[in-house]
């Protein structure tokens, strides 16, 4: 099966292995780790990589199939409360809604070292900075926001309340590479919370409904994939090592600072509340702990392939930064 398609399995069974009514810790945790291996391999993320330098040329939004909307139903939904579950899909709604923010900021970032990577996210704009064109990555995800808040009508019986995020602008420093690599990071764990989440969703879910939050994984694994390795070529000293630590130190040294816009504790914590963290069973945090780990799991040996031959053979040498040093700022 190919990562773009969808086919339901005999009955019995679904896109995550067998479906039980009420599944517990092992079963879920079964569940998890048989989406990953349908949706995250080695070579799909290849694949997804060596796509995107096509898509700088002619770029072309991922077709979805046709969603059968009449047929989503709350019994799709198993193993976790289904007002738990909707408020997470409100969650997810308020935190995918600001996506022009989210890409204009990217785009900024960009553009004076990679302005192929600047238009794929950000697009083109006038002198104004008015969008006259999207890129790529907003087309793909700007859809995400109206099929969410499908879900959450079709699940609860009324439209989401929601409250987005405001995204935070660009904010540049007298160092603009270290910004960008901070500002990097940040987006590639934000690709990844999202593409675990959905994951994660998937495996309390059956059907049409688990077919739409698997459309949604798609999207999340490829953005994610070709931020990370674009950023590894950008960046060509770093490495998967090199990357936690780095998300590890920015934690540290903004712990005192938790209210921090733009801090990934402030992430973090911003993200527990709008997921209704505290209603969750502790199975369900362990769960999604478990998603976490398959995923990363699959990103550490692919990242391992991302070679400085095999990068520079995927988007060419490095233009030089005209800063005489391509390390980031710590």
């Amino acid at each position: 099966m190919t990562a773009t398609s969808v086919h339901l399995p005999a009955a019995g069974d679904d896109l995550a292995g067998p479906w039980w009514p009420a599944p517990g810790l092992v079963q879920t945790n079964h569940r998890i780790a048989t989406l990953t291996r349908r949706y995250v391999t080695a070579e799909h993320l290849c694949d997804r990589l060596n796509d995107l330098p096509r898509q700088f040329q002619t770029p072309q939004p991922r077709r979805w199939p046709r969603i059968a909307w009449g047929t989503l139903h709350p019994d799709q939904v198993s193993g976790i409360c289904l007002d738990t579950f909707c408020a997470i899909l409100l969650g997810t709604i308020n935190t995918e809604a600001p996506i022009r923010g989210y890409t204009q900021a990217s785009r900024q970032y960009l553009e004076q070292f990679y302005p192929q990577m600047a238009q794929f996210v950000g697009g083109t704009v006038n002198a104004d900075g008015q969008v006259l064109a999207p890129g790529l990555w907003e087309r793909e995800e700007k859809r995400h926001t109206p099929v969410l808040s499908l879900l959450y009508q079709r699940l609860s019986g009324e439209p989401p309340q929601s409250v987005p995020h405001t995204a935070r602008p660009y904010t540049p420093s007298d160092d603009p590479r270290a910004d960008l690599y901070r500002h990097g990071l940040h987006r590639i764990a934000t690709e990844y919370g999202a593409a675990c989440l959905y994951l994660w969703m998937m495996a309390y879910t059956t059907g049409p409904l688990q077919a739409v939050l698997g459309e949604l994984l798609i999207d999340e694994i490829n953005h994610m994939t070709k931020f990370w390795g674009f950023g590894r070529w950008a960046y060509g000293e770093t490495n998967v090592g090199m990357i936690a630590s780095t998300l590890a130190q920015a934690m540290v040294q903004k712990w005192r600072q938790p209210n921090l816009q733009g801090s990934l504790i402030h992430t973090l914590r911003r993200m527990t509340a709008e997921l209704a963290w505290d209603q969750w069973h502790l199975r369900h945090r362990l769960t999604l702990l478990y998603a976490f780990d398959q995923v990363m799991r699959v990103l550490w040996r692919w990242d391992q392939t991302l070679t400085p031959t095999y990068l520079t053979n995927l988007f060419g040498p490095n233009p030089p930064t005209g800063r005489g040093d391509r390390s980031p700022s710590r």
